[in-house]
């Protein structure tokens, strides 16, 4: 069966920040929803694209790319997809509401283990 989700019902759910949950799941993808507050920390995912979708709030994407460190800056509807190897750090101005798309097995902190891990995102 179908269901419809609420994006703006289920993130006003969520009130700790970088604490994904699970929203909804297809081929070995999830989509979970996050509230960010300030920094993340710098990581990679090395064999997984991530995909950030804002839905409020303003989120800087900072990369460390072969060609240098850049910043990517999105508002509210708008995303960017972070390839699988590239070193970033998220950082919210100063919170953000985001969809994230990646493969199940996607830990949150990427390459780190940390106390922003989060082995097994809650299911809202």
């Amino acid at each position: 069966m179908t269901d419809v989700v609420d994006l703006a019902a289920k993130l006003g759910r969520i009130a700790e920040p970088w604490s994904p949950r699970i929203v909804g799941e297809l081929n070995g993808q999830q989509v979970k929803l996050a509230r960010l507050e300030g920094e993340f920390v710098w990581h990679h995912h090395a064999g997984e694209d991530e995909l950030f979708l804002v839905l409020e709030g303003r989120l800087d994407l900072h990369l460390r790319e072969a060609d240098g460190e850049r910043v990517v800056s999105l508002g509210p509807g708008q995303f960017a997809i972070v390839p699988r190897g590239v070193e970033h750090k998220p950082v919210a101005r100063p919170t953000a509401g985001v969809l994230l798309f990646e493969p199940a097995a996607t830990l949150n902190t990427g390459n780190l283990r940390n106390d922003l891990t989060v082995d097994a995102p809650e299911r809202l």
